[in-house]
């Protein structure tokens, strides 16, 4: 019962927030993140072609954590998702080898197309007789 009922709490979370925009967001700025982190060899000789990198994918990682964790937030973090993807397609390794300009760009479109679903009027309660 405990797994069903936490089951259905994840469930509800998760449909009250852009939550498929957020976790591609997350994903590419993690892939564009990840992608100059390189052994200290070889970030040594990119030099500072690195730094954008990384920030660029910090920003898009906490941009899908706030659709995440302030919903009411989606218009702006769906915005500069899509803005930093394009930014890294040009700063950064193509975005991360184009997969993650194309995750960006998907998971700030969604971010920013999500609508909160009007809950409207509770159900009745079960085992109550509606009158005519």
């Amino acid at each position: 019962m405990g797994a069903a009922r936490a089951l259905a709490g994840w469930r509800r979370w998760r449909r009250g927030r852009p939550f498929w925009g957020g976790l591609a967001a997350v994903l590419a700025g993690a892939e564009i993140c990840a992608l100059p982190l390189a052994p200290l060899k070889i970030m040594l000789q990119q030099g500072i072609a690195g730094v954008p990198s990384v920030l660029m994918g910090l920003v898009m990682i906490l941009m899908g954590l706030s659709a995440w964790f302030a919903p009411h937030y989606r218009g702006l973090a769906g915005v500069l998702t899509v803005l930093g993807a394009m930014a890294a397609l040009v700063m950064s390794n193509l975005g991360g080898f184009l997969v993650g300009t194309v995750l960006g760009i998907l998971g700030g479109a969604l971010i920013f197309a999500w609508q909160p679903v009007d809950a409207g009027p509770p159900p009745d309660a079960p085992g109550t007789a509606v009158s005519t």
